[in-house]
């Protein structure tokens, strides 16, 4: 199965998969669960779209990923952090309905608002790490 280019942007990073949505969903949920990921929130963008608007959307599913351990580090060195957590995962169907969109969100980008904190640059680094794993392994 070959992808094309990473994608990036200032807030996150991805890439387009050839895989049909549904199968991105699975691969995506393994691939996290293998790097120490739960998913604790999932949404589902088209269905609420519909639901709330009355319009129809592509296939787009909000997966909110968390890996306890780093979770828990991070509000020990700042309470208030819960305000940027879970680790948002988005798959997305790409305009060729073979393929999809894999994104994940740039922990340290996030945590930069909290201003210059060694603990949780390095949780974020690791969070990062362990995401663009994630992503390589689609």
């Amino acid at each position: 199965m070959s992808a094309q280019q990473p994608q990036q942007s200032k807030y996150g990073f991805g890439k387009t998969v050839d895989l049909p949505y549904e199968e991105a969903i699975e691969k995506v949920r393994a691939a996290l669960k293998e790097e120490g990921f739960g998913v604790l929130s999932e949404i589902d963008i088209k269905e609420k779209l519909k639901e709330k608007l009355g319009v129809d959307f592509r296939r787009y599913v909000i997966l909110g990923a968390c890996n306890p351990p780093l979770a828990y580090k991070t509000l020990q060195e700042e309470l208030e952090i819960g305000l940027l957590l879970p680790c948002n995962v988005i798959v997305y169907e790409a305009d060729d309905t073979n393929k999809s969109v894999v994104s994940a969100v740039d922990a340290k980008a996030m945590l930069s608002v909290v201003g210059n904190n060694p603990t949780l640059d390095q949780v974020a680094s690791e969070v990062n790490e362990r995401l663009q794993r994630v992503i390589s392994s689609l």
